[in-house]
């Protein structure tokens, strides 16, 4: 809303002398960091009210395992207020709406609405659970795996379809693969003009790509729900996750980076910054409640949102691959306990007995029960990922 008043606006404030304030306010990178800025701004600020109403209306964590060593663990997070996620998702909505092109740019558009569909679904799945004690015997808890799965599969293909109708380029098409050059090597000279691919990328029809975007935004939506069993774990990884994809996006939308970088040139994914700049905001000011001991869970609520949000980026600018690397032990989380739920079964099938290949799924348990500390565990994790995101955005320059 304020880049639109000063947008509609610049001819009026430009009489009064304002030049300098309006090519300010108008210049993407400084929307960018004030809206990193105002994303931790907005959740310092509506934190300690919105924990003390979730106190108010008991809607407190009971985390139960099947493993009573680690229920002794997390037994002090009993009564944790959760849907912390409602602050998260409310400060990105906000910044979003405040510095983004919410007039004209689609990719804008498609963010909010991945953003606001997933933080519902999330938000009536933690109702569910929390209130189910409450509501009556035998009352549902929670929505059920293939329903949520539905909705996220359900958004995601939505948002890949109005991906692949919003691009209308082969660039904004392209499977882009690390280390692969997506445009000639002269481009570095010539990106005033559009540049055609190079022979060997491979650029999707519109079913695969919609199988790839809707896959990849619930996997990702699903994974990050899964990471999130630490305090400040998930919100710290997203944040991580969310300031290189910041980065990306300007690479993306900006014809002469993303030319001289030899990535796809996606126009109008630049405005995405701003989106991914009030996700890294909102989840640093989310930290400050949710560190060690947590004050507030983000519980599905933010957890599906952020990961589908974050996916979605991804698909946008055609870095699914390197959000793989950048956001990998998210990944690795899910793969971790479909690897251990496969492994169950089958040696049950084969021997009578089912056999685990971690002490607990997902595998930041494996690390807890192995004597690891929750903030080791959460420290070595932020690390890891810090690690990741260099690689994933060094790996820019060698192609």
């Amino acid at each position: 809303m304020l880049y639109l008043l000063t947008d509609r606006a610049q001819e009026f404030l430009q009489g009064l002398g304002l030049s300098p304030l309006v090519r300010l306010l108008l210049q993407l990178e400084f929307r960018a960091f004030l809206a990193l800025v105002l994303g931790i701004t907005f959740v310092l600020a509506a934190g300690p009210r919105t924990i003390s109403f979730l106190r108010r209306l008991k809607i407190g964590d009971n985390p139960e395992f099947h493993r009573a060593d680690l229920n002794e663990l997390m037994r002090q997070k009993k009564g944790t207020p959760t849907m912390g996620g409602i602050l998260i998702c409310g400060s990105v909505l906000l910044t979003t709406v405040l510095l983004a092109d919410i007039s004209s740019n689609r990719y804008v558009h498609l963010s909010l609405a991945v953003l606001l569909w997933l933080a519902a679904v999330g938000s009536f799945d933690d109702w569910l659970k929390l209130t189910a004690a409450r509501r009556s015997q035998g009352a549902r808890d929670g929505l059920r795996a293939w329903e949520k799965l539905l909705f996220q599969l359900g958004i995601g293909l939505i948002a890949s379809w109005f991906l692949y109708k919003a691009a209308g380029t082969a660039d904004g098409w392209a499977l882009n693969l690390p280390f692969q050059r997506t445009h000639p090597p002269t481009a570095a000279q010539q990106f005033l003009q559009p540049l055609p691919l190079e022979p060997g990328v491979i650029v999707l029809s519109l079913p695969l790509f919609l199988a790839i975007g809707t896959l990849f935004i619930a996997y990702t939506s699903n994974a990050v729900n899964i990471t999130d069993g630490m305090d400040g774990l998930a919100g710290g990884i997203i944040m991580i996750s969310s300031l290189a994809v910041m980065l990306l996006c300007w690479v993306s939308g900006s014809q002469g980076a993303a030319y001289y970088l030899n990535v796809p040139y996606v126009a109008g994914t630049e405005e995405l910054m701003i989106v991914s700049a009030a996700m890294a905001g909102a989840t640093i000011g989310f930290l400050w409640f949710n560190c060690s001991p947590a004050s507030v869970f983000m519980g599905d609520t933010g957890s599906l949102a952020m990961g589908g949000l974050l996916a979605f980026i991804a698909v946008a600018i055609r870095q699914e691959i390197l959000l793989l690397m950048v956001a990998g032990l998210c990944y690795l989380e899910a793969v971790s306990v479909m690897f251990q739920v496969g492994w169950f079964k089958i040696t049950k099938r084969a021997t009578g007995q089912g056999r685990r290949l971690f002490r607990c799924a997902p595998i930041h348990h494996h690390f807890q029960l192995g004597g690891w500390t929750e903030t080791q565990v959460v420290t070595r994790f932020w690390l890891i990922s810090v690690m990741l995101a260099i690689m994933a955005l060094g790996s820019l320059k060698v192609r």
